[in-house]
């Protein structure tokens, strides 16, 4: 039976993206729980890895290689990605909040957010200094700091593992390069007194031979930018000041209703917290039963036993128990690719122990590295012709890439005969109709997107600027719309649940664009599919594909891309960043850039048919021809390099048939892309297109001029 088509009847979200939920989404891919809707919550695309971290800061390591990619893993398990920092859990009205969204609903839940190094008691911190937990954006400023010049100054507070491990990575990078002029650990106590004897006397002399000032029994009186001040009144030179000084829960736990200790959520053998249906894992947990120090060992092992009971809290079996180990291998980085391992107290420090932890946390990262690829269902042995043929190579794309190509659909349309309705103004292919009423112009669209992400709110806003796209393009102010909506097979809770996201969502796109949502009709289907219907009105002639003269100036308000990040996305091939990048520019509405570019003499937003079939629209309906050049078109983060890898929307070649004359390969086959929620492209006055982009730049598009309009009808070129 095909298990995708069963109806969702439970909601799973997990609060944060660490290594234990990053391991139970793996295991969810190569098994999903049939009727389990599940989500994930994350600040970003990325959850780094902790373990290699040292390696990172002393260079042995790029900063790619820290980050599992998220967005690509949830793609894997079938699982939502709500991109943000969760504030808040209701656990009584199960809700998990986050900013600019409405709240997420769960029957069960999970959290693993890790932990903060902040400093918040420490005056100065804030200001001047940078947590090395969250590991992201650490690693972010770190990088910028030791790829810059002069002499340089460090520092790190706290002079446990953690902080040792850190200072010594620092020193061997800024040594490497000929920058380390001072590197400081302090301690308001004695160093490393959590380990053993001879692991405190060898990691003592890495110390040294470093070059690193041990400040110990020493306490802090404020942190300044480029220096430390001491209670002695001391004060120790640093440009990049750390704090690695123990474990700190995040804030907003506090409010959660869950038991805590120390801040942290206390959790019973079986990783649930004093809510039976909330669990908690990872360095944000308290073993109550079995207390631990932080250690992601802890973590990777919690992994099984949270994924079985997450599980088997939603079908009704039995729940299992973690019993965490005694001891495990501790094994530290000492800067250069040397490590010391202790476990029971025998140490050892060498570069094989280096080697042996590198082939460790490799081994885990490729876990996520190399998802495994998921066999498509068998076709039946009994089949019509051509099957092969109509299913393709590759799943069908979602948004614009799902739609019919532009010579079935002006085929189509050709064939219907005119209106003589007198209230009707006959357009040269405008996507949106113009409607006279009573005295009043008012222009009319629809449109609609089969899901290309799991995440309802974010398509909602997505469907939402697609569709006002064409009443921008008019220069047409939204005025209503009515919702569209088909959800796939649900119990009524998840349907209400659903619902209220996504007319959430919708209400506040069209409020900001200025309309008013009236309406709608909603269906149950096999997936997805969101649109709407819109209408404006014209306070000014309506903007058409006709007008264009020759010599104006082409302006495009969005970069090129969506469509085959989206299908790449889909394969697995698109790195998360990049896909968070696209979805969210997609979500830019271009109600501005409408306003900006009223007095263009055509205009149409850029979707289905691509840049150069919009383009072709313009051409014919003004008689024209066009240049574009072509290196000046933006694209997206990452378009270049998946269409150079030959990845392509499922609707390219129908729009490459648009213009066959025109022969494009590589990146450039980008300008036949489908896209999604795409930019405005303007034909606009020569004289005015710097003034334009100025003001389009200043409103926060990333707009360019592209080409200009020539006059041989119909014939575009390219130019570099």
């Amino acid at each position: 039976m095909d298990t995708s088509r069963l109806p969702l009847t439970r909601d799973l979200v997990l609060v944060g993206g660490g290594h234990t939920h990053a391991l139970v989404l793996r295991k969810w891919g190569m098994k999903p729980l049939p009727g389990a809707r599940l989500t994930v919550i994350n600040p970003g695309p990325t959850a780094p890895y902790s373990g290699m971290l040292p390696g990172f800061v002393a260079g042995h390591y790029q900063r790619d290689e820290l980050d599992i990619d998220l967005v690509r893993l949830a793609r894997f398990a079938g699982a939502r990605v709500v991109l943000g920092a969760a504030e808040h859990i209701d656990t009584a009205a199960r809700l998990v909040h986050v900013p600019g969204r409405p709240p997420i609903a769960y029957d069960a839940a999970s959290i693993d957010i890790g932990i903060t190094s902040a400093m918040p008691d420490l005056p100065g911190f804030a200001d001047h200094g940078i947590p090395a937990k969250p590991l992201g954006r650490f690693a972010a400023r770190w990088a910028a700091f030791r790829d810059g010049d002069g002499p340089a100054h460090v520092a790190v507070i706290g002079g446990g593992v953690a902080g040792v491990e850190l200072i010594l990575a620092m020193a061997y990078a800024l040594k490497s390069c000929g920058r380390l002029a001072q590197a400081t650990l302090i301690d308001s106590d004695q160093a490393l007194r959590a380990i053993g004897e001879k692991a405190r006397q060898t990691l003592r002399r890495a110390l040294v031979e470093q070059g690193v000032r041990l400040e110990e029994n020493a306490a802090i009186e404020r942190i300044e930018d480029g220096y430390i001040t001491l209670q002695d009144g001391r004060e120790i030179l640093s440009d990049f000041t750390t704090g690695a000084a123990g474990a700190r829960p995040y804030g907003w736990l506090a409010d959660s209703g869950l038991d805590l200790n120390d801040g942290f959520i206390r959790v019973g053998e079986t990783l649930q917290t004093s809510d039976p249906q909330v669990f908690a894992t990872g360095d944000c947990a308290h073993m109550e039963f079995a207390p631990r120090p932080k250690a992601g060992v802890y973590a990777v092992r919690q992994a099984p036993v949270l994924y079985h009971n997450l599980r088997a809290l939603m079908t009704g079996d039995p729940l299992r128990s973690y019993k965490p180990q005694k001891d495990y291998l501790k094994l530290i980085s000492m800067g250069s690719r040397e490590a010391l391992g202790e476990r029971f107290g025998t140490t050892l420090s060498s570069p094989l122990m280096w080697t042996w932890k590198d082939r460790i946390d490799q081994a885990f990262m490729e876990k996520f590295r190399d998802l495994p690829a998921m066999d498509a269902p068998d076709l039946p042995a009994e089949h019509t012709l051509d099957m092969e043929q109509a299913l393709g190579d590759k799943p069908m794309c979602g948004g614009c890439g799902a739609k019919v190509g532009r010579d079935a659909l002006l085929g189509t349309l050709a064939g219907i005969s005119s209106t003589d309705r007198d209230d009707i103004t006959p357009l040269p292919g405008d996507d949106a109709a113009l409607l006279t009423t009573g005295n009043v112009k008012q222009v009319i669209s629809t449109d609609h997107l089969r899901s290309f992400t799991n995440d309802p709110v974010l398509m909602t806003r997505i469907a939402a600027v697609h569709a006002l796209g064409d009443i921008w393009a008019m220069g047409a102010e939204p005025q209503a719309a009515t919702a569209n909506l088909i959800l796939p097979r649900m119990s009524p809770a998840l349907q209400a649940r659903t619902l209220a996201e996504i007319m959430d969502a919708a209400s506040a796109v069209m409020q900001n664009a200025g309309a008013a949502i009236i309406g709608g009709h909603t269906s149950l289907g096999d997936e997805l599919t969101i649109g709407f219907t819109v209408t404006g009105l014209c306070r000014r002639p309506a903007i058409t594909l006709a007008g264009a003269l020759p010599g104006d100036a082409l302006i495009l308000t969005k970069p090129l891309g969506s469509g085959v990040l989206m299908a790449a996305e889909m394969a697995g091939e698109a790195k998360g960043d990049w896909v968070a990048a696209a979805l969210e520019q997609m979500s830019q509405p271009q109600g501005t850039a409408a306003r900006i570019l009223q007095d263009a003499h055509a205009m149409t937003d850029v979707t289905g048919f691509g840049l150069l079939g919009h383009l072709l629209g313009i051409c014919e309906a003004s008689r024209t021809g066009a240049e574009l050049s072509a290196g000046k078109i933006p694209l997206m983060q990452g378009a270049a390099e998946l269409a150079d890898r030959g990845i392509r929307s499922t609707l390219f070649p129908s729009n490459q048939a648009a213009l066959p004359e025109l022969t494009t390969t590589g990146w450039q086959d980008l300008l036949f892309d489908p896209q999604t929620a795409g930019g405005l492209l303007a034909a606009v006055s020569p004289g005015q297109a710097d003034e334009l982009l100025v003001k389009l730049t200043a409103a926060g598009y990333p707009a360019a001029l592209i080409g200009r309009i020539t006059e041989i009808s119909g014939k575009i070129t390219l130019s570099a």
